[in-house]
């Protein structure tokens, strides 16, 4: 009767799971970043396109940083710009198996811990090149209490 009973659960849920991204732990969030800060999050940019069957909102949040944790070349009050992105299905039928982007997203105000790439691996599937940097995916900000 367990396996039964089993069986019928997976099979309810299964096809709810989406495989989204598993989020780092900080230690391997820290270990992937180029860089650590904290800060305050002066303002976020978003710009959306439709690409094939999905559409992307691609986010720039411009961070007043107070501490530099990790990295070269960032100091108190320098501002950065962390890219990072959402996308959702607009195709027909069920969402194919992969992952929605970042999560965790940061509102204009918060202070924040980030976990960034440059130059790097930033936690999906590339690295950048073009020396900006790039949110670990998916779960590279951390709210902090003012």
């Amino acid at each position: 009767m367990f396996r039964n009973f089993a069986l019928m659960a997976i099979l309810v849920f299964v096809p709810a799971l989406r495989a989204e991204k598993v989020p780092m732990s900080p230690e391997e969030l820290r270990k992937t970043a180029t860089h650590v800060v904290t800060g305050q999050v002066v303002a976020v940019y978003e710009r959306t396109e439709s690409v094939g069957d999905w559409k992307y909102t691609k986010y720039v949040a411009e961070v007043r940083v107070d501490t530099c944790e990790k990295g070269d070349g960032i100091k108190k009050d320098d501002l950065v710009y962390a890219r990072y992105w959402r996308r959702a299905w607009i195709g027909q039928g069920e969402v194919p198996p992969s992952t929605a982007g970042h999560r965790g997203l940061p509102t204009a105000g918060a202070t924040i811990r980030v976990y960034l790439a440059r130059n790097a691996y930033d936690g999906f599937t590339r690295d950048n090149h073009d020396g900006g940097f790039n949110v670990i995916g998916a779960n590279g900000f951390e709210a902090m209490k003012k």
